[in-house]
């Protein structure tokens, strides 16, 4: 019997499918392939150890240096003993977050030479609005989905490569290209690419649109963590590619600025990123006058 592979972003979708019933093994991938240092396709050493660095300080230290690296190695040495005649099934959202690691993924997988590679992205599902990914969907509903998915073609791989590679070496004017394609191979990436885009720093104040968004509903009077997150993610537009790590971490980032946009009080002079549930809320933040 044919062995299968499943691929997938988030714990909780990876949770779900393994609860659908859905035969084969179920793997998620961890990694913030949008940002911090990489090259291009299969990793090198030196960049799995500089993706180590940025990672470990991008969830503010929760999670070791250490412990980010074996699983760095762990996922690509899971492509290298895939078998050759498998079924991987790649599970994303139509996000910043999961386009970018389907990019990169296919662009490995293609590395690999993996022949039967299957897609399903879904943007939408009906009754569940704002719809931000298959995590909002119970087991049964991804198993109704499994039967949808798609063989990734020629032309995807090859789009998935180009994105890949300026993501990786930040080509700003290939990404706008990319970002205005219509007739994409991949069309959730268009959309991912123009979110990656707004991300960058503005001229004005050198902010990108996440921080944005956080600033304004401080400066709102949003004062605790949890507060600051319900106004932001209504504010921002679906799909959600970012998470409470991610927040918290563009709200140290606007309190640590030089000059500062907010202040922090609280136990610790920024807020904690991981294992944090219970200790948020102690924490004020102020925008500086």
């Amino acid at each position: 019997m044919q062995s299968q592979l499943h691929i997938t972003s988030g714990d909780l979708a990876g949770a779900k499918l393994i609860q659908s019933g859905i035969p084969g093994e179920v793997f998620v991938w961890h990694d913030i392939l949008y940002d911090g240092p990489r090259n291009p396709g299969w990793p090198t050493p030196e960049t799995l150890s500089a993706r180590a660095d940025f990672l470990d300080m991008a969830t503010g230290g929760g999670l070791g240096r250490h412990k980010i690296l074996e699983t760095l190695h762990r996922q690509y040495h899971k492509l290298e003993t895939t078998p050759d005649d498998a079924e991987v099934v790649l599970w994303f959202d139509a996000c910043l977050f999961d386009q970018a690691m389907l990019a990169h993924l296919l662009t490995c997988l293609n590395i690999r030479k993996l022949n039967n590679i299957t897609l399903i992205c879904i943007d939408a599902y009906p009754d569940i609005v704002p719809y931000h990914g298959l995590g909002q969907l119970p087991p049964e509903h991804l198993a109704s989905v499994y039967p949808e998915r798609q063989p990734v073609r020629r032309e995807q791989f090859e789009y998935a490569q180009c994105v890949d590679r300026a993501l990786a070496v930040r080509e700003i004017a290939t990404l706008r290209e990319l970002a205005g394609n219509p007739q994409a191979p991949l069309p959730w990436l268009p959309t991912a690419l123009l979110r990656w885009l707004k991300e960058q720093p503005d001229d004005a104040a050198g902010l990108g649109l996440l921080e944005r968004l956080t600033l304004d509903a401080i400066r709102s009077g949003r004062r605790t963590p949890a507060d600051i997150f319900v106004t932001v993610a209504a504010n921002d537009t679906p799909p959600q590619y970012w998470g409470d790590i991610t927040l918290w971490a563009k709200i140290n980032g606007l309190a640590t600025r030089v000059p500062s946009l907010v202040t922090i009080t609280g136990p610790t002079p920024l807020l904690p990123q991981w294992d944090c549930q219970g200790k948020l809320d102690a924490f004020r933040v102020f925008p500086t006058e």
